[in-house]
Formats: C-alpha cells, structure tokens, sequence
C-alpha cells in the first residue's frame, strides 16, 4: 500500500478526495469501464 498508492495517484489513475481514495476515470477507462455517474462531482465552477 505504501509504494502502490503513490504509484497510482502519480500515473492518474487514483484521485484524494474528501470520502476517501477514489479510481479515476483514467483508471477506469485503462481497465475498459465506463465509469460510474456517481463518480462524477460536480466542481465549484459548474452551475
């Protein structure tokens, strides 16, 4: 987990978020899911 972690956020592919750790789409599209609506946060900037 140590070594991994880092590894994962660094090629895109895991995001900190305030839940938790979180795949990316990056992640998502690399292992062929679409990824799930529930994974897509609306920013401060959208309206």
């Amino acid at each position: 987990e140590e070594v991994y972690e880092p590894f994962l956020m660094q090629q895109g592919f895991l995001a900190r978020t305030p839940r938790g750790r979180c795949a990316t789409a990056g992640a998502y599209k690399h292992f062929g899911f679409s990824p799930p609506k529930s994974a897509e946060q609306p920013t401060m900037f959208d309206s």
